[in-house]
């Protein structure tokens, strides 16, 4: 097995003499089609890593499993390259290049790619931000890259991305957290939702006050939401205490909000039987959310 998936691309010696090789740097040069489309084996001495990666820590542990697996299985997945003289650039791959070195190979599996350096940086943020393993605000500060270093609108960026624009806003918002509650959002103590609801209020008190109680607490998102709303207009909340919910609408309230995944409240006549239903929504994706329960 190991031998197959490691025997997957041809030596770059046995493509192009070694003048040729370091000649080719663009797409028109003489000998680039023998590069582009084909996977080659690639040195890993000849390799050097994207100084404009995105991704910025490795996680020890995960890197060597990868190198394990990489022992049995080899490298299923060819890591990208950018041809830089006799060099090569990583475009995307890193975490697969560093496990290599572990686990101790002399060449990977690599497509190479002609472009110059400001597609290069596109490229790599671009395929960073598609990972399922990055946190929100690794996510934001590739999104904020893109829109300032290679000059793109929100209008392009969401469709390089495939994601809404109001997605976009909403995670570059996550910026201006201060740096306790972004460290808070990046290790996993609070998620990029509670960090949506703290950054909705303006005052920077107030975002702290909401930070440590959703801490200590241990509030969820919704109760977050409120909480910030509370925050908002205290003199709502003082009304609202007035006038005590009964049991039965309470316990409908909350499995609303833990379906809907939005704030709910219940507003009911003293006998509690009329009243009305207020959801409460913070982007047009919680909107699109709440109507496809209804099928609207």
């Amino acid at each position: 097995m190991k031998d197959k998936k490691r025997a997957m691309g041809r030596g770059l010696g046995a493509i192009l003499s070694a003048e040729s090789k370091a000649s080719i740097n663009t797409a028109t040069d003489e000998g680039a089609d023998k590069f582009l489309g084909n996977i080659v084996e690639v040195a890993l001495d000849d390799i050097y890593p994207n100084v404009s990666q995105p991704r910025t820590h490795f996680d020890e542990k995960a890197l060597n499993d990868l190198a394990q697996s990489i022992k049995n299985l080899g490298i299923i997945q060819p890591i990208t390259l950018r041809k830089d003289g006799a060099k090569f650039e990583i475009i995307s791959g890193e975490r697969r290049y560093r496990a290599s070195k572990i686990a101790g190979l002399k060449t990977v599996p690599a497509y190479i790619r002609l472009v110059n350096d400001q597609e290069l940086l596109e490229m790599a943020l671009v395929e960073n931000i598609q990972r399922e393993d990055l946190d929100a605000i690794e996510v934001a500060l590739t999104y904020q890259r893109l829109l300032e270093e290679i000059g793109m609108t929100q209008e392009n960026l969401s469709q390089r991305v495939g994601k809404e624009r109001s997605t976009i806003t909403n995670s570059i918002r996550l910026l201006r957290l201060n740096p306790d509650v972004q460290n808070a959002i990046r290790s996993g103590e609070i998620s990029a939702g509670h960090g949506r609801a703290i950054i909705s209020l303006e005052n920077e008190e107030l975002q702290e006050k909401l930070f440590q109680r959703v801490v200590k607490e241990g509030l969820n998102v919704r109760q977050a939401e409120q909480a910030a709303q509370q925050l908002k207009n205290p003199v709502q909340k003082a009304a609202k205490n007035k006038a005590a919910l009964p049991n039965h609408l309470k316990k409908a309230q909350k499995s609303l909000s833990d379906i809907l995944e939005v704030g709910v409240e219940i507003k009911s006549t003293v006998k509690g039987n009329k009243g009305k239903i207020v959801l409460e929504f913070g982007s047009e994706e919680e909107l699109e959310n709440i109507l496809s329960h209804f099928k609207i």
